[in-house]
């Protein structure tokens, strides 16, 4: 396969998840005719300089792909500016690019999902993102790949003609929205996306992810979706810069290559169902809601006080 999109790995602190998110990329079936750029953060604080710096001579030490090129910032710039500002760079030098952060692994099959959609819904300017998450569904009779709203950002792709709409302010991305868009921005108010917009105009989040959603939402635009997850985010252990301590994202990478995508580009009705009753449902009774408080609770404390 020609003119495969370049690769972007977004790391900063956390050694063991960008040795096991290099390790499964290594293992996917197109790395060594993809290029691999690696853009790691400078440290916060003194505390994180000697992780950031281990981090940094495992990039250095990566085989494998085509090429790779390591991006060490000298400031920290924050995951948000460092993700907007890497896609940037890589959309306008190659037209696409492939997005993973530090706690992603993948199936052997990920990157040739990336490059055939990018590849087949390249022209098409409803279609403006790619993403290779899919939460475990209950639904087992949805096609293999289907359009969805919602942008997930756990590993994926898009093309400069719809990065270009990317709208950073959350200003003027909120001043679009009435109450019908909130709702159906929010997946009929199963998931927090408004709250997020919220919590970022409010200075609690940093999020790029929830303004490139919006940004695709307000275009009226289309996300394609595996059925079976080809990524599964092992950051939910309290280590990320907005993830919890939860299981309830966990999945089964897919280990076969996914071979039919949609010849029509609108949002999957099916799909759309099955998502919402996911996200409804996602956590639990009150027991469970309870207990995965405690736990939550209980390993921060941990985490808190260097025990854990």
């Amino acid at each position: 396969m020609q003119n495969l999109a370049p690769i972007a790995l977004f790391v900063y602190n956390r050694p063991d998840h960008t040795r096991r998110t290099l390790s499964y990329l290594q293992k996917n079936l197109l790395a060594e005719d993809s290029r691999l750029f690696i853009f790691s953060d400078g440290a916060k604080t003194d505390a994180d300089k000697a992780s950031v710096e281990e981090v940094r001579q495992i990039a250095a030490d990566v085989t494998g792909f085509k090429s790779v090129k390591v991006i060490a910032r000298k400031q920290n710039m924050g995951l948000a500016n460092s993700i907007i500002s890497g896609v940037t760079q890589l959309v306008n030098e190659y037209g696409k690019v492939i997005v993973f952060e530090d706690d992603l692994l993948s199936s052997s099959h990920t990157l040739r999902f990336f490059n055939d959609a990018l590849i087949r819904y390249a022209d098409n300017e409803d279609v403006m993102h790619i993403g290779a998450y899919m939460f475990d569904l209950k639904d087992k009779n949805l096609p293999e790949t289907f359009f969805f709203r919602a942008a997930f950002s756990w590993g994926w792709a898009t093309w400069a003609r719809a990065w270009k709409n990317f709208e950073p302010d959350i200003d003027k991305l909120m001043a679009q929205f009435d109450d019908e868009k909130v709702k159906q921005f929010s997946i009929d108010g199963t998931m927090n996306f408004w709250k997020q917009m919220q919590g970022f105009k409010a200075g609690k989040n940093n999020s790029w992810a929830i303004r490139w959603y919006a940004s695709i939402f307000l275009k009226n635009g289309q996300t394609l979706n595996p059925r079976h997850s080809l990524i599964h985010n092992i950051g939910h252990d309290g280590s990320g810069v907005h993830s919890n301590i939860e299981n309830m994202y966990q999945v089964q990478i897919a280990q076969k290559a996914v071979k039919q995508f949609p010849a029509i580009v609108q949002e999957n009705e099916q799909a759309y169902r099955a998502i919402k009753h996911f996200l409804k449902n996602r956590k639990g009774n009150l027991l469970q809601r309870g207990l995965r408080f405690f736990k939550q609770f209980g390993i921060k404390h941990l985490l808190k006080n260097n025990i854990y």
